[in-house]
């Protein structure tokens, strides 16, 4: 038999883990759909070209893909490779664990529309997510907010790779006659289909080996600090307007649970706590907490992620803190 704190440790971690597992494969298959099957300038065509407009569209494009948080970090990892700049990457990637169907729906059906919870939740995660697509738009060198390893990766990704060896192979069949060409372009297709399903198996490959070490080791931290910090010395604060906001969002980054149930998790904390705790929680939480963290550092530098965890942060605790005084 294993002592009581091991064995919470284990069920805590095993229990993240497995819940995100099947989001984090489907955020892996969404991303090979977008890097290899996708026409190359379909997404680029229906996107506006002015910077901050084509920001907001892609906030809004987890209205699409009914995805959590940590699936969209390897979706978000394929627009990167495809060459979409880090600061468009990252608005979509806060936006859509709360601008999707499946999480305003569960959202709803926990609070209805009670104290402006699910508005502050949605445009909550609108503003700050495109805030921080401004912020980080604005720096001269995007590759530097990058980690070296996914950098090498996108410079890799623009160089063609098994792409232009396609062409090649394609333009070199041209050249043999109309009937070997028709037979050539059959062979052609059938030849692009099965490069195309080798480049998904071994993207699906990379990006699994990635993602599930740090999904391990983000579950293992997530539930070792729940085991270490009693709750109820969070539940103590909840009567106060800012405390109480503080409070969850240091609940939401510790036990890092999916965007797409967090509000039924909550629920039971609204008797104890004020409507902005809530709100703070459920917007927080869905962009940033420990097992995001881990998933992020395949992608983004630690410097990086300091400056994403320090502008949601203080803007969840402003959203909620305001919520409190006007509640």
């Amino acid at each position: 038999m294993l002592p009581d704190r091991l064995s919470d440790f284990v069920t805590l971690s095993v229990s993240v883990f497995i819940e995100s597992l099947p989001f984090v494969f489907l955020g892996i298959l969404l991303s090979i759909v977008v890097q290899v099957w996708l026409p190359p300038t379909l997404i680029e065509r229906v996107l506006p070209r002015r910077p901050a407009l084509r920001r907001a569209a892609l906030s809004l494009l987890g209205v699409l893909l009914p995805v959590c948080e940590c699936g969209n970090v390897p979706l978000a990892r394929g627009l990167i490779l495809r060459g979409f700049t880090p600061a468009e990457a990252l608005t979509f990637l806060l936006a859509a664990p709360i601008l999707n169907p499946v999480t305003i729906i569960t959202t709803y059906q926990a609070f209805g529309w009670d104290h402006g919870i699910l508005v502050a939740r949605i445009l909550g995660g609108f503003v700050i997510a495109n805030l921080v697509g401004w912020v980080f738009s604005r720096h001269p060198r995007q590759h530097e907010i990058l980690t070296p390893q996914f950098e090498a990766s996108c410079r890799h990704a623009a160089a063609g790779g098994d792409h232009d060896h396609e062409h090649d192979h394609d333009a070199h069949l041209g050249e043999d006659g109309e009937a070997r060409a028709n037979a050539g372009s059959l062979a052609g297709l059938s030849r692009r289909t099965r490069t195309r399903l080798r480049r998904s198996a071994l993207s699906f490959a990379e990006e699994s080996s990635a993602m599930l070490p740090a999904l391990a080791v983000g579950s293992g931290v997530a539930g070792a600090i729940q085991v270490g910090v009693p709750r109820e010395t969070l539940l103590l604060l909840g009567s106060h307007p800012l405390l109480s906001v503080l409070a969850l969002v240091a609940l939401a980054f510790i036990i890092s649970i999916c965007s797409n149930v967090d509000a039924f998790f909550i629920m039971s904390f609204g008797s104890t706590f004020m409507p902005g705790g809530i709100v703070a929680f459920l917007v927080f939480g869905a962009m940033m907490d420990i097992k995001m963290l881990a998933l992020l550092r395949t992608t983004f530098t630690t410097r990086t992620l300091l400056q994403l965890l320090a502008i949601i942060g203080l803007c969840s605790i402003a959203i909620g803190w305001g919520v409190n005084l006007v509640a």
